[in-house]
């Protein structure tokens, strides 16, 4: 596949969240378009979860499909975490499934299962019940998280929304639940392709629209997830995914940087980058510069092995200084992990972090 580079697009300023004219110089912002800046913006995948006791403390008992709508306590998990951790950029709160539930899907997080649905998409009759329904109706309380965080981010910080990718969600409906093998995923888009563009089409769709609502209500930068691409073939993604992730892409580009982030995906990075998003975000086991510079893009984001945070400061020190020095000071190159923090994460690693990289890639150090 021939790749082409994208064009340069200049996020444009919301009036709903009063953002100045120099909000478009966050160094958050600069990196996503390539541009020199004055330290090595950091942020991390799941900065706010479980291994913060503030996190704990705001969730309570709240059941978690309820946290996840709660525009007061999804604010707050969001600003806290900034706040402690000093990044240059909060990420919304929020959950890749909930969307699937104003559609039809019946949703619910089990202690020591996570995410399950009742009623999973299996038949031609279980894809033409699934609604499209607007956003603006049946996610509001959304714009109302927005809102709240960015009436608190502070001025130095980018806000950054937050969606699953059309393939990811249609495995989670399909499957019901995590999957090891998705051999029910497979089995329809191998033997009912019809059916599979049906589905696919509404969750496109429906992501387009939410991620629209989410830059309507002030977000800096959107980040989609798609955390089971890494289970398909090239030949796979090519047919039954990339016509989806085109489609989505064309819809929402243009207004504010897209980063697009997969897993278990070093073989698709180039596939994925077709589709035209901003920023390409790479899991831990992509080969981060060699990447970079095969694709030629302007940006990129990454990708620390998260478990190195549950060990000591040196190792820290090490994994992040080899990818720093890797990097280069290169314009473009967001730090992030590779992937999520996990819960057994010692908080105080990630501050150590965080400090290190702004400190060792601060210009003139």
């Amino acid at each position: 596949m021939t790749r082409q580079t994208p064009v340069t697009k200049v996020p444009r300023a919301s009036k709903t969240s009063a953002m100045s004219a120099d909000r478009s110089q966050l160094p958050f912002l600069k990196a996503c378009r390539g541009e020199p800046t004055s330290h090595t913006p950091i942020w991390l995948n799941r900065q706010a979860g479980r291994y913060m006791p503030e996190y704990h403390a705001v969730k309570g008992a709240t059941p978690s499909l309820e946290f996840f709508k709660r525009p007061d306590l999804a604010a707050r998990v969001t600003l806290d975490a900034q706040r402690i951790l000093g990044v240059d950029a909060a990420i919304m709160f929020a959950d890749l499934l909930p969307i699937l539930e104003p559609m039809g899907l019946e949703l619910d997080y089990k202690a020591g299962e996570g995410p399950v649905f009742a009623n999973p998409v299996r038949t031609r009759a279980d894809v033409e019940r699934l609604r499209v329904i607007p956003a603006a109706e049946c996610l509001s309380y959304i714009t109302d998280t927005v809102h709240g965080i960015l009436a608190d981010l502070p001025k130095h910080a980018a806000l950054i929304g937050f969606a699953g990718a059309p393939f990811t969600l249609a495995s989670y409906a399909i499957e019901g639940r995590g999957s090891r093998n998705y051999v029910f995923v497979k089995k329809m888009m191998y033997t009912a392709e019809d059916l599979w563009d049906q589905l696919m089409t509404k969750l496109t769709d429906m992501v387009a629209d939410y991620v629209t609502l989410q830059i309507d209500a002030g977000v800096d930068a959107v980040q989609l997830f798609d955390s089971w691409i890494g289970t398909l073939s090239v030949y796979d993604y090519r047919r039954y995914v990339a016509p989806y992730a085109n489609s989505l892409m064309r819809r929402i580009t243009g207004r504010v940087p897209i980063v697009s982030f997969g897993t278990g995906n070093p073989h698709l990075v180039d596939e994925m980058y077709a589709a035209g998003p901003d920023v390409m975000a790479f899991d831990w086991r992509t080969p981060l510069r060699r990447t970079w510079d095969m694709l030629g893009c302007r940006a990129v984001q990454g990708n620390l092995d998260p478990i190195v945070l549950c060990a000591d400061r040196a190792a820290i020190a090490l994994h992040a200084g080899v990818l720093l020095d890797e990097v280069g000071g290169r314009p473009g190159h967001i730090f992030n992990l590779g992937h999520g923090i996990v819960p057994e994460t010692p908080v105080d690693n990630v501050k150590y972090l965080v400090d290190l990289v702004h400190e060792r890639s601060a210009r003139g150090s």
